[in-house]
């Protein structure tokens, strides 16, 4: 029951203050969050790199409700692909954007805002040479997602999907995703959503993010395989070998800060792993549903909560 109710607190002023001024969220904030400023990011992206990994960066940000913060943020990327191609690093490391921080829930044409600063983003990763992925959110979103993914696709074809596999439509998604050349990443889903149009329980969500699995590798898609979930990574793996996938044909994807010995274990045995590295001052979201994944830091968080 943590779970939804850390989800539902993440909506909550009153709570997010409360772990915003906590000593001990700024411990657990470190862990999962390579810092507030791009500096913090791109020594993060060095050091990564340095151990054989790629990196996906999003500047977090999700509760956008002005024009101006929807452009500040694509500045932000803008700024910081710039950053990465200056310093060497673009090679290794690409972006992952949250349409919502780029103006999409915004009344009166908020798609195509969205639309607009995403495409500035594309222009910008690829003069780094590099690329982008289109986060998925909230099942609100996600045919405003599609559709502004398949608008950025016309010119910049390598721009990359994520859908959930606690969706009930996210199968069908997936299909129609699954073609050659296209980059889809496949999460289990990290929102509380209704239980009219998403599984409910854990073994149906794992169930759904085999048979997506299965139909990636099957159809010709550069599988993004994120997970923690040690089954699902040895699935993925055995699905590569069964179609006679290389280790650049598809990647499997962990968060910053999780399970960082499977990731070093991965690499070794030669397989391309991308770490998802959040940083910005808007960790508030982010950090929640991190808790929520993870009943372990719950324990540990509250703990330093009634110690203040």
């Amino acid at each position: 029951m943590l779970g939804p109710a850390l989800l539902a607190a993440s909506r909550s002023p009153r709570v997010r203050t409360l772990v915003s001024t906590s000593p001990v969220s700024r411990r657990l904030v470190d862990r999962f969050v390579a810092g507030e400023a791009p500096t913090d990011a791109l020594a993060a992206v060095r050091a990564l790199t340095e151990r054989g990994l790629s990196v996906t960066i999003d500047h977090l940000g999700e509760d956008t409700t002005e024009r101006s913060q929807a452009e500040a943020t694509r500045d932000a990327y803008t700024a910081l692909l710039a950053k990465l191609s200056a310093e060497g690093l673009a090679a290794g490391a690409e972006v992952s954007l949250k349409l919502s921080a780029l103006g999409q829930a915004l009344p009166h044409e908020g798609g195509r805002l969205a639309l607009d600063n995403a495409r500035a983003i594309c222009a910008a990763a690829d003069g780094a040479g590099t690329t982008v992925t289109l986060d998925m959110e909230d099942h609100t979103t996600v045919d405003s997602t599609l559709s502004i993914l398949a608008a950025l696709r016309g010119d910049f074809p390598w721009v990359g999907a994520v859908v959930q596999s606690a969706l009930f439509r996210t199968e069908a998604d997936v299909r129609d995703l699954a073609h050659p050349g296209s980059r889809v990443r496949l999460v289990k889903g990290a929102y509380r959503e209704p239980r009219t149009v998403a599984h409910a329980r854990k073994p149906e969500v794992d169930a759904a993010y085999r048979r997506c699995l299965a139909v990636l590798f099957a159809e010709g898609a550069y599988p993004m395989v994120a997970s923690h979930d040690q089954t699902m990574i040895d699935e993925a793996n055995r699905l590569a070998a069964q179609h006679g996938r290389s280790t650049d044909d598809y990647e499997l994807q962990m968060l910053y800060g999780i399970r960082t010995a499977e990731q070093d274990r991965q690499v070794a045995e030669g397989r391309r792993v991308r770490v998802y590295l959040p940083y910005g001052q808007d960790w508030y979201g982010y950090f929640m549903r991190r808790l929520a994944e993870r009943p372990a830091n719950v324990g540990f968080f509250l703990r330093g909560l009634v110690a203040r």
